[in-house]
C-alpha cells in the first residue's frame, strides 16, 4: 500500500507476540522477498522471517502511526547484550567471526542485526529516526562497544572487490578488538591493492547502512564471511566507545527526531 499521509514515528520495544510478528513479517519484506535470502526456520507459508535467536533479543521497532494499526512497523533493529547471548547460547555472529577479542575486552557489548527499512522508508527520516530508538537503548544499558554483521547483497565476491578491498586497508579495527572471519566461506578482504584503488568508486558500491556506519566511526573486523542461504558478503561492524557517544550525542536531543 502507499502511504499518503504524512508519517508519525515513534520508536518503542516490541512489547508482544504481535509486535515480533510484526518485525519478522518487514525482514520477510527485505530479507527475502526483496533480496532473496532464505534460512531453516523461515515461516515462507506465514511470510516471516524468523531465527532462534529472535526469542532472546530485544526489537527496537520504529512505527508510522499514520498507517492502519495492523501495518505500522516500518523499521527493526534487533538487539541482544551479553546476558541476552548466554541465555541463547552465543552471539548470532558468532558463528561467522571469532568474538573472543569482545568477550576479553571488559566492555559492555550489544549486538546489532536484522536492521531493515520498509522500501517507501529509505532515503529520508526514518532511518534517524530508528537509530534515536538506538541510542536511547545505548544510554539506558551503558553499553560500550556495538558490533553486528552489516551485508552487501549477492555472493559475487569479484563483483564486491573494490568496497571490500577498501574497508581492508583503510577501515580495520584496532588489533585488540579485530575480530576475525571464521568458517569454510570466510575470505580475506585484501582482495585489490591499495594504491590501485578508486576509493570514490569503492564508498559508492558501499551500501547505505555500511556507509552511515563508517560516518559515525565505525570500524570493521578482518575477512568477510560469504552467507549463501542469506545471499549476502557479511563483515563485522564495530563501534567503539567514541563512536557510541556519538551516536548518543546525535540523537539523545528529544525531540530532535520524534514524531
Amino acid at each position: 500500500m502507499k502511504t499518503t499521509a504524512a508519517p508519525t514515528f515513534v520508536t518503542r520495544l516490541a512489547q508482544s507476540p504481535q509486535d515480533r510478528l510484526a518485525a519478522q513479517r518487514l525482514r520477510y519484506e527485505v530479507f527475502i522477498t526483496e533480496l532473496g535470502g532464505d534460512g531453516p526456520l523461515v515461516d515462507h507459508a506465514a511470510r516471516l522471517e524468523v531465527d532462534r535467536f529472535d526469542a532472546f533479543a530485544d526489537h527496537i521497532l520504529l512505527l508510522d502511526t499514520s498507517r492502519p494499526q495492523n501495518d505500522q512497523v516500518v523499521g527493526v533493529y534487533r538487539v541482544m547484550t551479553a546476558e541476552m547471548a548466554q541465555a541463547a547460547g552465543r552471539f548470532y555472529c558468532a558463528e561467522e567471526y571469532d568474538l573472543t577479542p569482545f568477550m576479553r575486552s571488559g566492555m559492555r557489548l550489544l549486538e546489532l542485526g536484522r536492521s531493515c527499512l520498509h522500501a517507501q522508508y529509505r532515503g529520508g527520516a526514518a532511518m534517524a529516526h530508528l537509530w534515536a530508538g538506538l541510542a536511547d537503548y545505548v544510554a539506558d544499558r551503558q553499553i560500550d562497544l556495538l558490533f553486528g554483521v552489516a551485508s552487501f547483497h549477492g555472493t559475487d565476491v569479484a563483483a564486491l572487490s573494490a568496497p571490500l578491498s577498501l574497508l581492508h586497508h583503510r577501515h580495520l579495527a584496532r588489533e585488540a578488538l579485530r575480530v576475525k572471519a571464521i568458517g569454510p566461506t570466510a575470505l580475506s578482504m585484501a582482495i585489490e591493492d591499495a594504491d590501485k584503488l578508486d576509493r570514490v568508486a569503492a564508498v559508492r558500491e558501499m551500501p547505505a547502512l555500511i556507509k552511515a556506519y563508517l560516518r559515525l566511526g565505525a570500524t570493521v573486523g578482518e575477512g568477510a564471511f560469504v552467507d549463501y542461504d542469506f545471499n549476502t558478503v557479511d563483515i563485522c561492524v564495530i563501534l567503539e566507545r567514541a563512536a557510541v557517544q556519538g551516536l548518543q550525542h546525535k540523537f539523545l536531543q528529544k525531540g530532535a527526531v520524534r514524531g
